[in-house]
């Protein structure tokens, strides 16, 4: 299965085929509100803002399975993100990164990751960026702050 063949749900729990985003460099994140990297939602709105025009996308996946750090319904989520960060990008309904139940999207993610001894995610705030193509180009560890993506992004656009 090819990225642009999932669906995803939005916070209102609607599917939303990724195949909008075709043509666009995305940045797949998934998230925590009460996590010590919460503040990473800072950056991740300033590289929304630099390069949306040119065809960047944010796609916001929280995700509670990392010590239940992002309570609360999606919508619930999205309100906190958009009054502390004020996000302006796409943000989705919370999923499962890792187990069984997996969403295919991360499942895809992982799945094309080569060369890791372990692929499962580690912890809230691991990035995927990918380019027009809907390949993956590289994966960011949870530590990896924002603005350490602008000049790979840049090189995408």
């Amino acid at each position: 299965m090819a990225l642009y063949d999932l669906f995803v749900k939005d916070i209102e729990g609607t599917a939303v085929p990724l195949a909008q985003f075709k043509g666009k460099v995305l940045l797949v994140v998934n998230t925590a509100t009460a996590c010590g990297l919460t503040p990473q939602y800072e950056g991740l709105e300033t590289l929304y803002r630099a390069f949306h025009e040119r065809g960047f996308e944010i796609l916001d996946f929280p995700s509670n399975q990392f010590n239940r750090q992002a309570p609360g319904s999606s919508q619930d989520i999205h309100l906190y993100c958009t009054g502390r960060f004020g996000i302006s990008f796409p943000q989705f309904a919370k999923i499962k990164v890792n187990g069984k139940d997996t969403d295919p999207l991360f499942a895809l993610l992982k799945s094309e990751q080569k060369g890791l001894v372990s692929k499962r995610i580690k912890w809230n705030f691991t990035k995927f960026l990918i380019n027009r193509q809907g390949r993956i180009v590289k994966r960011f560890g949870p530590m990896t702050r924002p603005e350490k993506l602008r000049k790979a992004i840049e090189k995408l656009l």
